[in-house]
């Protein structure tokens, strides 16, 4: 069974995201905070974030993306980052914290 980490401050959007995957065979965690997310990452090495980059407190999206990639253990853990920010450098910053998918909010 894929393991997906859902890591998003928002519990209704988290809400959301985690009643569309629950009708697919994923085991599904859920993370409100950056730290919160890097903690269960380690310990879960889901095979999958989705990730909000704008997070209050110690660390947003984008950090949390670059801490897993330059984990030699986790780098493999597919991110998908989730953003209001829809502009190229946006775009291009997830890239660069290794991302391989940038969604901008509100998504489908």
């Amino acid at each position: 069974m894929k393991r997906v980490l859902i890591v998003e401050d928002q519990a209704d959007i988290r809400k959301l995201i985690h009643m569309t995957l629950e009708f697919e065979a994923y085991e599904i965690h859920e993370a409100a905070d950056g730290v919160t997310g890097l903690r269960l990452a380690r310990a879960l090495r889901p095979d999958l974030m989705l990730l909000d980059v704008m997070m209050p407190g110690e660390l947003d999206g984008l950090q949390v993306c670059q801490r897993i990639k330059a984990d030699a253990e986790l780098a493999g853990i597919k991110i998908v980052l989730l953003t209001a920010r829809g502009q190229a450098r946006d775009r291009e910053a997830g890239s660069k914290a290794g991302a391989e998918e940038y969604l901008v909010k509100p998504f489908s």
